[in-house]
């Protein structure tokens, strides 16, 4: 894992492998919030049970009380999920871990970090929007990034209108 020049006091760090099975029961309670708006996901594994690998997962609190896991999608750091306990909603997790993802790809060499929202989920779409996330057109996806956003909708994702984002690095 390489280090990320991030103040150790914003409270994001490397997750171990021994945190990532508790990091489900993040992402449950995370995706539960969405019910309030009428999406209910298809069951199935979390995200992060699909991983065993802590390179691709930074966290927010000891214990973690939130997290962003990311990979490679056509040459950019795709976010791949972002999970924040409800109770621990609204005081700033969510952003410092984005801040975080975004400060490693940078250093990696990524020139932007991508992702899949909601597109009318306040806390999905607009939130991104506002760090400084743009919806990109269809026109500019990727091979990897088309194959992505299919293989969500088989997964039965595509509950509301959704959109892939990228920020700039």
């Amino acid at each position: 894992m390489t280090s990320i020049p991030f103040p150790a006091s914003a409270g994001v760090r490397w997750a171990t492998a021994d945190e990532l099975p508790g990091l489900a029961a993040v992402e449950i309670a995370a995706d539960g919030v969405f019910a309030q708006v009428g999406i209910t996901f298809p069951a199935g594994t979390t995200m992060v049970e699909e991983t065993d690998d802590p390179s691709r997962v930074l966290v927010a609190g000891d214990p973690p009380v939130g997290f962003a896991m990311f990979g490679w999608v056509d040459g950019n750091v795709h976010l791949d999920q972002l999970a924040v306990r409800p109770d621990h909603g609204r005081r700033g997790a969510g952003g410092r871990l984005v801040e975080a993802v975004c400060v490693h790809a940078a250093s990696v060499g990524s020139a932007a970090v991508t992702l899949t929202t909601f597109r009318d989920v306040p806390w999905n779409g607009p939130w991104y929007g506002r760090r400084g996330f743009t919806v990109l057109d269809p026109a500019e996806w990727g091979p990897e990034l088309a194959a992505l956003v299919a293989h969500e909708r088989d997964l039965g994702i595509e509950l509301a209108p959704r959109v892939v984002m990228r920020r700039a690095l």
